[in-house]
């Protein structure tokens, strides 16, 4: 996706938070803190639920939050996108560091290789976005991000049933996960108690977005989870909670990582840093428009890099945009990146002054709020949007969901962004091209196969490539041209309708000068209209010229095909049509 660079001058231009608190309006202050009381309700339960996605420590997900909230209030340009703890991240993190750990996995050093991790996302952020690198989102095509999405989700999907039921499995991967899961169940592993309380807290979460999507939901589930934990004493019963969280703000730390550890944590970073701008770019184009703001895409990689650095330096984890998190926020009546800046306070006094009311939060409840997000992720709709409209592009997005279901979460990316650039290639390798004809009531020349009727000049072709003239399809090109030529037995003028060709390249000019030779041996003249000036100029710059007839380059095709018309006494006939 394109964004439209609009950048404030000087300072401003790379720390907008500075420049908000110069034109922050006091009649804006009581819905931002409104609007930042009510996403700290959702920021709480979520962001411990997807610290255990990753495979951290559920308190990490409340440091992440703090730091990377007030870390893009600073520098990210958007006024309503909302950072955070991300489901789509999770399972990324998790197959980035796991590899790293030894057996057993020491939360300590998770944790110094998650925030190592958050560190160099920010890092790849923020250089990426002085370079002005914000089109590399653009490495993820629609199709290829659907199935992408809908892989991610089947993996969440499957990796958290195991504790929304109460048990857990000892596996690597979507199908030896299934497997593990199956076999748990047929052994009787699932506690019956966790799973009415997970199922059901998964149930609530859907009912309440469903029926009244303006309430907290995930907010209530947990409330009502905790105090029925409490109440009816079910950690006695075998249901796991996350106990009392460490009390205190998050200390800065510097992550401490042997050197062999960054190589690995670098190719995760450059992995989570394209799935974040995606995400990021689509969730900001989405809610800009809607507010009529325009998108910085360069400065929200900055944005984005700062808030992970922030996060990276106090014990937390990469983070990405949250589209329900920032649709909560706008629904609350958020005026500005303040209401981020009220959500990390409450966090915080979450974590200084009442630790303990985390610590009835059961196991299966968080299970639950990452089953209900990964659904949120997967675009079924979507799917079957690309299978009525383009097949090509559904199978694309089926193969992105192979990648990541088969091969895992980080070469799923690689899948998913290699298909996307094959995509484009085969586009240009294999473009569409046709011969035009004369169609009664309608003007201009179009494509004879469209219109099987269409009137045709005796001896003329005119053809049209709608794609660059490059090394790639060059000989296509020829090739083609070589087959109408001998396809047509009276065949006079070759006329190329150029307007799409935007670059010919040397591999392409070797192709035309061999082609025109061919043609005139067959006394055949290659004419080219409506080509476009940057095109023709760089036609002069490889002499194209003293093959081909400088007369035969034409300002439009009208032009081209009444000069052939002059010359020859040519009419419009319909094909079969006797002379």
């Amino acid at each position: 996706m394109s964004q439209l660079e609009v950048a404030p001058s000087g300072w401003r231009a790379y720390v907008p938070g500075l420049a908000l608190v110069r034109a922050y309006r006091r009649q804006w202050l009581p819905k931002d803190i409104v609007a930042g009381l009510v996403l700290s309700a959702l920021l709480v339960p979520q962001g411990m639920a997807y610290a255990e996605l990753a495979g951290l420590p559920p308190v990490t997900g409340l440091y992440t939050s703090i730091l990377c909230l007030l870390g893009y209030a600073v520098f990210g340009p958007s006024r309503v996108l909302v950072l955070g703890p991300d489901s789509s991240l999770g399972p990324m993190i998790a197959a980035t560091i796991a590899p790293l750990l030894l057996a057993n996995g020491d939360p300590a050093r998770a944790v110094a290789l998650a925030s190592l991790l958050a560190v160099l996302v920010g890092v790849v952020m923020v250089v990426a976005g002085l370079a002005k690198f914000g089109f590399v989102a653009d490495l993820l095509s629609k199709p290829t991000q659907i199935g992408y999405m809908n892989g991610l989700a089947l993996t969440i999907i499957v990796g958290q049933l195991p504790k929304l039921l109460g048990f857990s499995v000892d596996a690597d991967g979507l199908v030896a996960e299934a497997r593990a899961f199956v076999s748990g169940l047929a052994q009787g592993e699932a506690n019956a108690t966790a799973a009415v309380l997970g199922i059901g807290s998964l149930a609530g979460i859907l009912l309440l977005n469903r029926l009244l999507p303006k309430l907290p939901s995930v907010l209530i589930v947990v409330v009502l989870a905790a105090l029925a934990v409490n109440a009816f004493d079910l950690e006695s019963h075998g249901v796991g909670t996350i106990g009392v969280l460490p009390q205190g703000f998050p200390p800065f730390t510097l992550p401490r990582v042997g050197l062999s550890d960054v190589p690995p944590l670098f190719i995760g970073a450059i992995a989570i840093a394209v799935v974040a701008l995606a995400d990021t770019m689509s969730t900001a184009s989405s809610f800009a428009a809607r507010r009529g703001d325009q998108v910085r895409g360069n400065q929200e990689m900055i944005g984005i890099g700062a808030a992970n650095i922030a996060a990276g330096f106090f014990q937390g984890f990469p983070v990405s945009t949250s589209g329900s998190r920032t649709a909560v926020a706008e629904q609350a009546g958020s005026r500005s990146q303040v209401t981020g800046v009220v959500g990390a306070a409450v966090i915080t006094v979450v974590l200084v002054f009442a630790t303990s009311l985390m610590q009835y939060v059961p196991q299966p409840t968080l299970g639950a709020i990452v089953i209900a997000a990964a659904l949120s992720l997967a675009d079924i709709a979507g799917t079957r949007r690309l299978w009525r409209q383009r097949k090509v592009e559904f199978w694309l997005s089926i193969i992105a969901l192979l990648g990541v279901a088969l091969l895992g979460v980080l070469p799923g990316i690689l899948v998913a962004v290699t298909l996307s650039i094959l995509n484009v290639f085969r586009r240009t390798w294999w473009p569409h091209h046709a011969e035009l004809g004369r169609v009664e009531g309608i003007a201009g020349l179009h494509d004879t196969e469209r219109y099987p009727d269409a009137e045709l000049l005796p001896g003329l072709v005119v053809y049209r490539l709608d794609a660059p003239l490059i090394f790639a399809n060059a000989r296509m090109f020829g090739d083609s041209l070589r087959a109408i030529a001998e396809k047509h037995s009276d065949l006079r003028w070759l006329i190329i309708a150029a307007e799409p060709i935007t670059d010919v390249d040397t591999t392409a000019s070797d192709m035309l000068q061999e082609l025109d030779v061919w043609l005139n041996e067959r006394n055949i003249s290659l004419v080219f209209a409506e080509m476009k000036d940057p095109v023709r100029e760089k036609i002069e710059r490889y002499e194209l010229t003293r093959t081909i007839d400088p007369a035969h380059f034409f300002r439009t095709l009208d032009e081209a095909v009444a000069e052939y018309a002059r010359q020859t006494g040519a009419t419009w006939r319909r094909p079969g049509a006797k002379r």
